[in-house]
């Protein structure tokens, strides 16, 4: 299993850089950033210095939209930074969310996300595509490359994902959630005529590493609660999704034509859920976040000692996930770096060895 992480492009922009070179010596393969204009700084600014800075890891937004960034100049961006440091590059998208509702838009239509998606992927790969009526391409970098991953949580989004996705991002990491999420990308892959493997998983969640175990006293109980709230903040984020798969199909409902029906453990926690800030969104202390539980922020997200991380990484990566992408969105940026280069990651490493 790769290891990626989420930062945010909170100024200063040289912290930001930082993390990702901190994360490319610990062994992490990704360096993913939110993409939302307002809230935060201009990711694909940053992605260069990131570039600059670092030799090997992989760079792109979670995630990027189609509604307030035009395609083309997407695709150029990316086409770009390949051009300038050797097809390091990746893209996340959906159909838009923080970046959309701060300025009262709405999110993409699938079927405009499946255009985007193909229009971002073939110009950024060097490819022609029919756009608009017109045949574009972007002649000045025939040999840049571009992954597309698609981020998905309702039925058909994560149909659409399995047919055109290279890789599915899912913002959670709740096992029985991601084992039916990971099931309907593939059996979406397998109908499309694709080959459902080639479909890489990601799942994407904060990670706080405690120093000792709840057991071990009060000192171990403080720590975890601590960290539980450093994290209650992606409760909130993951709920707007999901309060609007809830409006518009009822918990455990389904969605006609996709084949699947929603779990409950993916609908059920949102009932006491009451509006959200987006001026908050991604922010530890969220104060829209009452009705996210310990027992929620637990099933979410990696809370705990080390060998509590440990267990639930090999528990995902025997359901296919193939990287974990580590939200870095709380008060032990540093700390939860070093653990996962240093400890977490050499031991769900030295599994994969054993098992092969």
């Amino acid at each position: 299993m790769d290891l990626g992480v989420v930062l945010q492009n909170d100024p200063p922009a040289w912290r930001v850089v930082d993390l990702a070179r901190q994360a490319e010596t610990y062994g992490f393969s990704h360096v993913w950033t939110f993409d939302s204009h307002l809230l935060w700084e201009e990711p694909f600014v940053v992605y260069s210095q990131i570039l600059a800075a670092t030799h090997r890891v992989t760079v792109g937004p979670m995630v990027t939209n189609p509604a307030t960034r035009d395609v083309t100049v997407t695709a150029s961006l990316f086409a770009t930074l390949n051009e300038m440091f050797g097809n390091r590059t990746i893209c996340g998208i959906g159909r838009g969310d923080s970046a959309v509702r701060v300025i009262n838009g709405r999110p993409v239509t699938l079927a405009e996300l499946r255009e985007a998606i193909g229009v971002i992927r073939g110009l950024a790969s060097g490819e022609a595509v029919e756009y608009r009526g017109s045949t574009l391409r972007l002649p000045w970098n025939p040999d840049s490359r571009l992954p597309v991953w698609v981020a998905a949580y309702g039925p058909k989004a994560l149909a659409l994902t399995g047919e055109v996705g290279d890789g599915f991002i899912l913002q959670l990491a709740d096992p029985d959630v991601v084992a039916w999420s990971v099931a309907a990308v593939r059996a979406a892959a397998e109908r499309a005529g694709r080959d459902p493997d080639a479909v890489r998983i990601c799942v994407a969640a904060p990670a706080y590493v405690t120093g000792t175990a709840p057991s071990n006293g009060e000192a171990g109980r403080r720590a975890l609660a601590h960290a539980y709230d450093q994290c209650r903040w992606f409760g909130g984020m993951v709920g707007n999704h999901v309060a609007e798969i809830v409006a518009r199909y009822g918990p455990g409902g389904s969605e006609e034509g996709a084949g699947v029906t929603i779990p409950h453990a993916l609908t059920d926690f949102v009932a006491g859920r009451e509006g959200y800030d987006y001026n908050e969104h991604g922010r530890a202390g969220n104060t829209h976040t009452a009705f996210v539980t310990d027992e929620i922020v637990d099933r979410f997200c990696l809370v705990g000692p080390a060998e509590r991380h440990v267990e639930r990484l090999r528990e995902l990566a025997a359901l296919g996930v193939d990287q974990f992408a580590v939200y870095l969105q709380h008060d032990a940026k540093d700390e939860t770096l070093r653990a996962y280069g240093e400890t977490v990651g050499p031991a769900v490493r030295d599994l994969a060895r054993a098992r092969e």
